[in-house]
């Protein structure tokens, strides 16, 4: 068993994988490292095991399609006075096996066990397919 546990997030407002890129490579400003972050309302109970080699996994229309690596957990202060959880990220992209996903409001865990495995670097540019058919395929075993 791995020691480690990722976090599954929809990307919203982006169709593909190359809109995240764009607009994290926006953002650096923003950030007082420039490394890119992910601002959520809930802190990660299971910390240390996302600390332990954790990603945010990326689903985008309904497929995971990258991840990032989660370098630490920062305590950011909204506009509001509200506290909340940044994640803060590898900046480089890992394009993933896409994988369907269900909509889900929020986070959730990801098993180590049960991520997607990343895309041979050759195969990084590829479309990715259709969620029905990408389903059909993950429901008879094949990715």
């Amino acid at each position: 068993m791995s020691g480690h546990v990722n976090i599954l997030k929809l990307c919203v407002g982006a169709e593909a994988v190359e809109d995240l890129i764009r607009w994290q490579e926006s953002q650096k400003h923003r950030w007082p490292d420039g490394i890119p972050r992910h601002v959520t309302r809930m802190w990660p109970k299971r910390e240390a095991e996302v600390l332990a080699g954790g990603s945010l996994y990326w689903v985008f229309k309904g497929l995971v399609l990258a991840r990032q690596r989660i370098r630490a957990l920062d305590s950011v202060t909204g506009e509001d006075g509200i506290a909340r959880c940044a994640l803060v990220l590898d900046p480089e992209v890992i394009r993933t096996v896409p994988a369907p996903r269900r909509p889900f409001q929020g986070w959730r865990y990801l098993p180590a066990n049960e991520a997607p495995a990343d895309l041979p670097k050759e195969r990084a540019c590829e479309e990715p397919l259709p969620p029905e058919l990408a389903q059909a395929l993950a429901d008879i075993g094949l990715r």
